[in-house]
């Protein structure tokens, strides 16, 4: 099985970064997408970021939009999520995913990491 692995949350004031890092325990280039979703409590998973592996496109939702950055080392088949002035809504659960089609659908995405929390005050 797929196992993506998650880490780098944690907590942060306003204004600070983070930077969320995903292991794939196989070649991420096998996927079409990779995409970092969260999900706060109460509230349903939204999609964050996602990148085409091939064109290396990227996809933002607009509340991240110039904060967050999405990319890719490949030897390593790391994803990370680059999280700068973060705000207290950026509070969840974040989510690793990897699928196969249109990067921006959220049924897309097949496989799924743990989740690492990010607590913004």
């Amino acid at each position: 099985d797929v196992q993506l692995v998650e880490s780098g949350g944690g907590s942060v004031q306003a204004g600070g970064s983070l930077r969320l890092s995903c292991v794939a325990y196989v070649n991420i280039k096998i996927y079409s997408c990779m995409a970092w979703f969260r999900q706060a409590p109460g509230t349903e998973r939204e999609r964050v970021a996602s990148l085409y592996t091939r064109s290396r496109s990227t996809d933002y939702v607009d509340s991240v939009k110039g904060r967050f950055s999405i990319f890719r080392d490949n030897p390593n088949n790391t994803l990370y999520l680059q999280m700068n002035k973060l705000k207290p809504e950026d509070t969840g659960m974040y989510y690793c995913a990897a699928g196969f089609g249109l990067c921006t659908r959220p049924s897309s995405y097949r496989y799924w990491g743990q989740g690492t929390q990010v607590t913004v005050s």
